[in-house]
């Protein structure tokens, strides 16, 4: 495979009320990568607000702050959220009620790793698995449950990747989970059909962001960037833009469909 040079990275687009008025909320958005790029980007659209989960209660506060201080603490919230609980997912969605509520999920937790399928243990199996794919039905049957008692014809958009498509060393467990998320993407657009909610996916290869550069050497970071069409990893905001799309009525025909950010697809 040859080596793609880098191009440099598009400007910013600014917001064309494409969410105007909806009620988002996002998991995994505390940190610097594609969740938080989301929140942003929803709030940038005109959403009415954007209800912002995580595991880490600092980020995640430090995180709601940021967004409050720029696009007004009125239309912002945060609750610390686990998604293998729950009774924490339940209250994330309750923390949409007062504005609304959920009328767009975008389902973005997801836990990674590195092992040998010979290595592997149970629990770093079932972890991921729990984090990745059944942490986003989880999501998915709690969004949608609110949805259909309001009568709301909402959207669903899941975070799945390319590695469920394609082999890479040292991730069977994720890339089982990813491949899981694609097919439960389709399969829930199928059942909620019948109540006006669409589910899609995206499924990013490499979107860069500070805590992939402290986990990921050098040398495999370049190694996946020779392998993109454009010869570097996407921006979060790229792969944001997607989900908003996605999100958006735009896309209102699109359902039950893995959109893939990325040159790299089956």
């Amino acid at each position: 495979m040859s080596v793609k040079p880098e191009q440099p990275a598009p400007d910013y687009v600014p917001g064309h009320g494409l969410l105007a008025e909806r009620v988002v909320v996002v998991t995994a958005a505390a940190g610097a990568g594609i969740g938080a790029a989301v929140a942003r980007r929803c709030l940038e659209e005109g959403a009415r607000a954007v209800v912002i989960g995580d595991t880490h209660e600092r980020r995640l506060a430090e995180a709601a702050a940021k967004l409050g201080a720029e696009f007004g603490a009125e239309r912002v919230a945060s609750v610390v959220c686990d998604v293998t609980k729950e009774e924490q997912v339940a209250a994330l969605l309750d923390a949409a009620e007062p504005f609304g509520g959920v009328e767009v999920m975008v389902n973005n937790a997801g836990l990674g790793g590195t092992a040998s399928i010979t290595e592997m243990t149970d629990e770093q199996w079932s972890l991921v698995l729990d984090v990745t794919l059944t942490g986003t039905f989880r999501c998915i049957r709690a969004a949608s449950r609110r949805m259909i008692a309001r009568g709301c014809r909402g959207v669903i958009v899941n975070n799945a990747s390319v590695i469920g498509w394609r082999a890479q060393e040292g991730q069977a467990h994720y890339a089982a989970a990813k491949a899981g998320v694609m097919a439960l993407t389709r399969s829930a657009a199928m059942d909620l059909a019948s109540s006006g909610i669409r589910v899609n996916a995206v499924s990013p290869s490499l979107a860069m962001h500070p805590f992939l550069e402290k986990v990921t050497t050098a040398e495999l970071l370049t190694e996946l960037k020779g392998r993109e069409a454009f010869g570097r990893a996407a921006e979060p905001w790229e792969v944001a833009n997607v989900m908003v799309f996605l999100a958006s009525p735009y896309s209102s025909y699109l359902t039950g469909e893995v959109v893939s950010v990325s040159s790299q697809h089956p």
